[in-house]
């Protein structure tokens, strides 16, 4: 076989083994959509067939008859808010621990990563403690500042990553025509790191969107909490409002959907980046 009929076999299998792992991945959002247009019965009856018609009652009663509605401006309020405030407060701390070169932003940097070790369930009954004496408690306040400081770790390490691979004479130049560190890194440094806030902005919110244990433990019970939470109310010990899960996962799927489509180019470039600085 020559080489030029190797190299044809080699991307064929490739692209077989892409086109594979795409349809699994795909194939549970494909599932829960197509079930999302089924009734309750139907689903039960046959949970792999194609919906007989376009059923929309599940949706129309999760927005007309519960507090779905509510939930969805919760989970866009607690998402949200606390992206900007990330993008707000991490890109700077980073930047300050990369270019400032001393031993106190070392220490600051390391008990960042110190507290990504730290699992979550260890320190959460302490947590809610504090946030109970803070009075923040069953507000959406009280999440929203758990997510901001619990993505500072994960953030200053992407953002001084990134960051290091910038180069300083920039900087340096501005800082001669009289700009001021602030300046600086608003007005220069911020920008080119579009790539990495992209990253960032996917990743944690994602989590902050899908997350249910926060939410569900945090937020006071009998109101409306997020999506996540109230779809979890659909699912009884022995039976389940399936038409109602699969809507309300679907009206749930949507916006990550958009948001990663739309931020993809640079979600896929900040990772590849932040891959080979450092």
């Amino acid at each position: 076989m020559s080489l030029k009929a190797r190299k044809l076999v080699i991307d064929v299998l490739i692209f077989m083994v892409t086109v594979i792992l795409a349809v699994f991945f795909f194939f549970p959002i494909f599932f829960n959509i197509m079930s999302a247009f089924k009734s309750n019965a139907e689903i039960m009856k046959d949970a792999v067939a194609l919906p007989a018609s376009l059923y929309l009652e599940s949706f129309k009663y999760l927005l007309t008859e519960t507090n779905y509605p509510q939930a969805i401006v919760n989970s866009l309020i607690l998402t949200v808010v606390s992206i900007v405030f990330q993008v707000l407060f991490i890109p700077m701390a980073g930047y300050a621990i990369q270019r400032r070169n001393a031993k106190w932003t070392k220490f600051v940097f390391l008990y960042f990563l110190a507290g990504m070790m730290i699992p979550f369930q260890a320190y959460m009954i302490p947590l809610f403690k504090e946030l109970k004496l803070l009075g923040l408690y069953g507000s959406l306040a009280g999440p929203i500042m758990i997510y901001v400081a619990g993505s500072v770790g994960f953030g200053s390490l992407l953002y001084s990553s990134f960051v290091k691979g910038i180069p300083a004479e920039i900087e340096e130049a501005a800082e001669i025509d009289g700009c001021s560190r602030v300046r600086i890194f608003w007005n220069i440094v911020f920008p080119l790191l579009g790539p990495v806030t992209a990253s960032m902005v996917v990743l944690n919110g994602l989590g902050i969107w899908n997350d249910f244990l926060m939410p569900m433990l945090v937020l006071p019970s009998g109101e409306p909490k997020t999506m996540v939470v109230e779809i979890y109310r659909y699912i009884g010990e022995f039976s389940s409002r399936w038409d109602m899960i699969f809507a309300g996962t679907t009206m749930s799927v949507v916006p990550v959907l958009l948001a990663f489509i739309l931020l993809q180019k640079y979600f896929v470039k900040g990772i590849a980046a932040g891959a080979t600085k450092g």
